[in-house]
C-alpha cells in the first residue's frame, strides 16, 4: 500500500490509506458476519423441516430463524452502504503512473523526447490563424456567436474543404497503412460509458449533459470507441484491436481563459480523428510507441514541425499511466502547442468497464490494456497549416499530400 501511495504522490495525489484500510476492515467484518448469519439461518431452516417431520414443536425454531433474518437484513444493508462508500472512495483515485513517468507537478516539468522538422524562416511577422482566416473571409466567429455563442466558428469555402480534406487524409493513412478499422459511433453516451473511460465523476463539469435523456455529448471518440469492449471478453486471436474514428467532440472547457479562448485553439465543439487500441498487457508499452509513431506520421507528411514530450506525474491525465504529447509549432505564438496525446491506460479503464480478453495460457478472462491518441486533432492541424504555410500576403499554401483532396486548389487566397 505504501508503494502505491508513493507512486500516486508522483502525480500530486495523496491516498488516504487510513480511511481505505478502515473501510476495507469494516467491509470484511460485515461480510464475514453476513455470511455467518446466512449459514446459520440455512442450518436452522433445515432443522425446522426435520423437527416438523418428527412432530416436534417448531415455534422456538421459527422465532430464532425470524430473529436471524432481521439481523441478516440489517447486516446486508450495512454491507451495501460500506461497499458503496468504498466504491465512491476508489473511483476518485487516479491511475498509478508508470515507473518511467518523470516527477513534477506542472507543464514545465514534462520531458522533451525528440523534435522533428525545421522551423520555417519567415522574413515577416507571422499572423495567427484567426487574423488569417478572417482576412480571407473564410473564418467567421461573429456568425458562430449569433448561431450558438462564444467559442464556436463558421468556416467557409476552401477553408471548410481543407478541414474536410484533413479528416479524409488522416482516415486514409490510418486505415490503409496502419491497419486500423474505421468505426462510426454514437455522439451521445450514457454515464456508464464516461465512467468507464474515467471522465466521470471527476470531470463532470467539463461535459455537456442532456438531463431529459440522461445522456452526454462525447468529449472525444475515445469514450464510445473504447466502450465497445465494455462487459465483453475479447478473443485473444483478434488482438490487438485497432480502431480509428472521426467525430465531433464537445467540451464545456470550464475554467479556461486567456489567449486560448481566441480563435479555434480551445472551443466547445471541435473534431478529431481518434486512434484506440485494445491490447494484451504484455504488448501495451511497445504498442504505445507504435501508436505514437502513427500520430507523428501525419505531422511528418504535412511537413509540420513538432516535438514529443512525456508528461510528468503532475500533468498526467486521471486515467493514464503514461502519456506522450505531440506539440506542433505555431509561428504566431513562437511556441509548441499540443495537437495529440497518446496514452497507455494499462488496465485502469478496463477494470471500470469490465473489458477482458481470454488468455490462452490460462483459459481465463483477464483485463485488457487500453491505448488511445489523437491522430490528429483536426482543428489544431488546420491552425498549424494556416500558420506554418502562410506567406507575406496572407495566402495559405496547402501541403502537397492534401492536393488530391482539394479538387485542384493548392493555395487559399
Amino acid at each position: 500500500m505504501e508503494a502505491v501511495n508513493r507512486a500516486l504522490a508522483k502525480r500530486g495525489f495523496e491516498l488516504d490509506i487510513e480511511r481505505l484500510q478502515s473501510l476495507e476492515r469494516q467491509r470484511k467484518e460485515t461480510q464475514v458476519r453476513t455470511e455467518e448469519l446466512q449459514a446459520e439461518r440455512n442450518r436452522q431452516s433445515k432443522n425446522i423441516g426435520k423437527a416438523k417431520a418428527a412432530g416436534e414443536d417448531i415455534e422456538p425454531l421459527l422465532s430464532q430463524v425470524a430473529s436471524l433474518g432481521d439481523e441478516l437484513k440489517s447486516r446486508q444493508t450495512e454491507l451495501e452502504a460500506i461497499q458503496e462508500e468504498l466504491h465512491d472512495f476508489l473511483r476518485e483515485v487516479p491511475n498509478i503512473p508508470h515507473t518511467s513517468v518523470p516527477a513534477g507537478g506542472k507543464e514545465e516539468d514534462n520531458k522533451e523526447i525528440r523534435r522533428w522538422g525545421e522551423l520555417k524562416v519567415m522574413d515577416f511577422v507571422a499572423k495567427d490563424h484567426t487574423t488569417l482566416g478572417e482576412a480571407l473571409g473564410l473564418m467567421d466567429f461573429e456568425a458562430a456567436t449569433r448561431i450558438a455563442g462564444a467559442r464556436f466558428v463558421v468556416m467557409r469555402g476552401a477553408l471548410a474543404r481543407l478541414h474536410r480534406a484533413l479528416i479524409q487524409f488522416m482516415l486514409d493513412v490510418h486505415t490503409n497503412e496502419h491497419d486500423y478499422v474505421e468505426v462510426n459511433v454514437p455522439y451521445l453516451v450514457n454515464p456508464d460509458s464516461l465512467f468507464g473511460t474515467g471522465q466521470l465523476p471527476k470531470f463532470a463539469e467539463d461535459q455537456f449533459y442532456i438531463e431529459k435523456q440522461d445522456l452526454y455529448l462525447i468529449p472525444t471518440a475515445e469514450v464510445p470507441v473504447t466502450n465497445m469492449a465494455r462487459d465483453t471478453i475479447i478473443d485473444s486471436g483478434k488482438m490487438p484491436l485497432r480502431y480509428v474514428c472521426h467525430s465531433p467532440c464537445f467540451r464545456s472547457e470550464a475554467g479556461s481563459y486567456g489567449q486560448d479562448t481566441r480563435g479555434m485553439i480551445r472551443q466547445h465543439q471541435f473534431e478529431k480523428v481518434e486512434l484506440v487500441q485494445l491490447v494484451r498487457p504484455d504488448d501495451s508499452y511497445r504498442l504505445l510507441e507504435e501508436l505514437t509513431d502513427h500520430a507523428e506520421s501525419i505531422l511528418q507528411r504535412l511537413d509540420l514541425p513538432y516535438r514529443v514530450v512525456v508528461l510528468c506525474g503532475g500533468d498526467l491525465g486521471f486515467s493514464a499511466a503514461k502519456t506522450y504529447d505531440l506539440e506542433v509549432w505555431l509561428p504566431s505564438q513562437r511556441r509548441y502547442r499540443e495537437i495529440s496525446s497518446c496514452s497507455n491506460f494499462e488496465d485502469f479503464q478496463a477494470r471500470r468497464m469490465k473489458a477482458r480478453w481470454r488468455n490462452p495460457a490460462t483459459d481465463k478472462p483477464e483485463l485488457v490494456h487500453t491505448l488511445n491518441g489523437s491522430g490528429l486533432a483536426v482543428g489544431r492541424t488546420l491552425i498549424a497549416i494556416m500558420e506554418n504555410c502562410q506567406d507575406e500576403d496572407g495566402r495559405i499554401h496547402i501541403p502537397e499530400v492534401l492536393h488530391p483532396y482539394m479538387n485542384g486548389v493548392t493555395v487559399i487566397e
